[in-house]
């Protein structure tokens, strides 16, 4: 039996377990990447680790989401995540050279290798033939210690790729089709990995939207083989020399194969307030659009805004229309100036913003009260945007071309002109002046600590009764960003007593100080969830914050992965209701209490939820392996790593 290309990565770096789908394994990480959002964290916990210098081959740190600098916190961060790398011998990316996913694309993915990040878009680089992953900054910094990144190993789900994509129709469309197909829940322990004769009609760019936004079904990755169109795309980035084939054998298997005839798809949209929410653009009936924002880790390539530059030469955007342009990399926005695509988009009205995150992550350009957003991003979860009650809709760069002209809603192939062709270019303009690389790590170097930046907070040793209240009760498809916003609020995540302040804050704004109110009084907080609870960003924040406000566990219909690895890691009991049904017996404010919780988990048994108000018990499920179960005993991954 052949393999298919998961199998031949995974195999050649396994460093414990076996490769058999539903058990835990260890890997050797070859790379890793850290933004400023989720990085001072993750380097504040590499730093409690006392090594002198990063264990891995790379380790970029990037400077691209809090780059707004209203007052002193976000400068302070940047400082900071200078002088460790520096240190520690990392890579730093400076603020100003473009989205991590994009630039990490450009400059250092490689075919083959491993690469984790506490970016829930880390698998970008899939479009390389890499297996990336999105994982929270402690197991991030554990993998710059040298440790293996542990993860359930995955089923491998093959969409073959047939025919190809027709005029006004893009990889954007693709990967909504995906969403349409596979939605965002379900999917936790499984990889993507795209074949079949279609794939060679996509280039590297359009594979990247493809990969990128895989994150919003609840994968742990997708993956592209690496073939003549990689090698191209690594020779314009004077790269080739890197270039390895990789392919799945004739005879792989897969646990499932789902066939995409990329010639029958036609545009779409993901409508308020899903990515799974799926619908034909022809079927949103012209509504009136009053901003589009073209940008994100997700369609910020030279292709993506060279095609909305030709399908707008000649025409300003409509004058209902906000038009915001935030090119992914400095590269890309290097090119477009070198080619006179950048005059262009300007001449049409493009407000240029950096090359950051910006909009996608709701730190700038939020749109007015009540206002439909078009957007080439890959998130449109409610308020992500900064605006409560603003309508965001996920589209590609044709169907955001088409609304900045008509200033509605428009099927782009409505636009009677000829669809604008754009080939890579054979070779780009490279500039790695604003990429910082140490030449040797310096251990005489200081810190700098501004004074919003704090030391990890400690947990202590789970109890044997977990006894307290349910403290919240929230339904399904509850994102990272509801536990814990971004935002306006990114600026605080060096400080995790003052950012957990904001626990919560846009679905119940008291539960912090409900929270903080238990803990004093020695009981722990137990939060009751519906399904696919920790949708969305890696961000561990969502995690630790809740642990510093002494919740203990989480009972919910269901999990996704990257969460709950964030929840063990800071010694939070993930649990799932063995009975859904008995999500319906819990109301917010019960009496809970789980007695003998530590000779339970130890056994490898179920855990009994007393519900004292009601008066009655349930089961729940407390899946574990060995090395979680230390974990959570301990009270997280920091805890059992001092005791070493």
């Amino acid at each position: 039996m052949g393999k298919n290309i998961v199998e031949k990565i995974l195999a050649g770096h396994l460093v414990s377990g076996n490769l058999a789908p539903g058990t835990e394994i260890g890997i050797h990480i070859d790379q890793t990447l850290t933004q400023d959002a989720t990085g001072t964290m993750a380097y504040l916990q590499f730093e409690a680790m006392n090594i002198p210098k990063v264990r891995t081959e790379l380790s970029v740190s990037y400077i691209d989401h809090n780059t707004i600098q209203i007052g002193f916190e976000n400068a302070d961060d940047h400082r900071y995540l200078q002088s460790v790398a520096r240190k520690f011998g990392v890579v730093l990316s400076r603020a100003g050279n473009g989205i991590c996913h994009q630039v990490h694309l450009e400059r250092f993915g490689l075919p083959g290798k491993t690469l984790i990040g506490s970016d829930s878009h880390t698998p970008t680089c899939g479009a390389l033939g890499m297996i990336a992953i999105g994982a929270g900054g402690l197991d991030v910094a554990l993998a710059m210690a040298g440790e293996p990144f542990y993860l359930t190993c995955p089923s491998v789900i093959k969409i073959n790729l047939s025919g190809r994509l027709q005029p006004w129709v893009s990889a954007k469309d693709v990967i909504l089709k995906v969403l349409e197909i596979f939605t965002t829940k379900g999917n936790v322990g499984t990889i993507f990995e795209y074949g079949g004769e279609g794939v060679a009609s996509l280039s590297v760019p359009e594979r990247a939207t493809i990969a990128n936004m895989g994150a919003e079904c609840g994968v742990t990755t997708s993956i592209f083989p690496s073939d003549e169109l990689t090698r191209l795309f690594l020779a314009s980035q004077q790269r080739e020399t890197d270039f390895i084939d990789l392919k799945a054998d004739d005879d792989a298997a897969y646990a499932k194969i789902v066939d995409i005839d990329l010639s029958a798809l036609e545009p779409m949209t993901a409508k308020p307030h899903s990515p799974e929410n799926i619908g034909a653009v022809r079927s949103m009936k012209e509504i009136a659009v009053d901003q589009v924002c073209l940008g994100s880790c997700t369609n910020s390539s030279y292709k993506d805004l060279v095609t909305v530059a030709k399908i707008l030469k000649g025409r300003v955007a409509h004058p209902d229309v906000s038009f915001i342009l935030a090119p992914g990399s400095r590269q890309v926005l290097d090119n477009l100036a070198r080619d006179g695509y950048l005059a262009s988009l300007i001449a049409s009205g493009a407000r240029l913003m950096e090359n950051a995150c910006g909009f996608c992550i709701g730190n700038s350009q939020s749109p007015k009260s009540g206002a439909v957003s078009l957007r080439t991003s890959n998130r449109n979860f409610l308020g992500r945007s900064g605006t409560m009650d603003a309508d965001v809709y996920l589209v590609s760069p044709e169907t955001a071309a088409a609304a900045v002209i008509t200033g509605r809603f428009t099927d782009p192939r409505d636009l009677r002109m000829d669809y604008p062709q754009v080939a890579m270019p054979e070779q780009l303009v490279i500039d790695d002046s604003m990429i910082i690389r140490p030449e040797n790590n310096d251990n005489n170097v200081e810190i700098y600590r501004g004074p919003n930046i704090g030391a990890p907070p400690a947990n202590s040793a789970l109890p044997d009764v977990i006894s307290g209240q349910a403290t919240i009760k929230v339904g399904d498809k509850i994102t990272t960003d509801h536990i814990i916003p971004a935002g306006a609020r990114m600026k605080y995540r060096s400080n995790i007593p003052k950012y957990s302040e904001f626990v919560f804050e846009n679905v119940d704004a008291s539960f912090a100080g409900r929270a903080m109110t238990l803990k004093e009084a020695g009981k722990h907080n137990i939060i009751v969830a519906g399904l696919s609870y920790g949708q969305g960003s890696s961000r561990e924040h969502a995690a630790i914050c809740p642990m510093y406000l002494g919740v203990r566990a989480i009972i919910a219909k269901s999990l996704e992965r990257i969460h709950a690895a964030n929840l063990i890691n800071f010694g939070i009991l993930p649990l799932t209701f063995r009975n859904k049904s008995d999500y319906d017996t819990v109301t917010q404010g019960d009496e809970l209490e789980i007695a003998a919780a530590r000779k339970t988990i130890t056994e490898g048994k179920n855990l009994m939820v007393q519900n004292k108000t009601k008066g009655m018990t349930f089961e729940v499920n407390c899946s574990l392996s060995s090395r979680q179960k230390q974990i959570i005993l301990a009270g997280g991954a920091l805890n059992v790593r001092s005791q070493k």
